[in-house]
């Protein structure tokens, strides 16, 4: 049983069980930032060829901005207020449901949100925000806080390689 001073590393009693130990226990932010970055760009690159090969017409999102105004919005901005959105729903969520499900219906929520855009990047943002959701519910029982933190860095870690083509490319 985890006390203030010892979270607990959650989810080894269901199918989120796969994630690496670092993402499912608040103990150290900078490997669980590392591992939840290369998890969320793996995930999406697997994700977006699958969509490509299966039906390569779907759209994709269009950013028509370029320079340093574009890597901020999308490195910085984005992720700190859809983590900030994603936080306040993540704890409304765990009101009402488990936390496996509420991070379920994030990622879901976010999927649907990005394909409101652009349907193909729906079907490949919802791991990212598996992954961005996972690491908020772990790191909120250190705080609130810790949680956003943690899963901003992971998202901006995530978005960096896009954004650098899409503001330079």
């Amino acid at each position: 049983m985890a006390t203030a001073q010892q979270p607990a590393r959650l989810f080894d009693d269901n199918f989120l069980h796969f994630l690496p130990a670092p993402l499912r226990e608040p103990r150290r932010a900078w490997l669980a930032i590392l591992v939840g970055g290369l998890l969320t760009i793996g995930g999406s690159m697997a994700l977006a060829f699958i969509s490509k090969l299966l039906a390569p017409d779907l759209p994709t999102p269009d950013f028509p901005m370029k320079g340093p105004l574009a890597l901020f919005l999308l490195v910085v901005f984005a992720p700190l207020v859809e983590t900030l959105i994603m936080a306040g729903f993540l704890s409304l969520f765990l009101r009402f449901m488990p936390p496996t499900a509420a991070i379920l219906a994030s990622a879901a929520g976010w999927g649907i949100a990005h394909s409101l855009e652009a349907v193909g990047w729906g079907l490949v943002i919802w791991w990212p925000f598996l992954i961005f959701s996972t690491l908020f519910v772990v790191w909120r029982q250190r705080s609130f806080w810790a949680g956003v933190g943690v899963a901003a860095a992971t998202h901006a870690l995530q978005i960096i390689g896009p954004g650098l083509i899409v503001a330079f490319g």
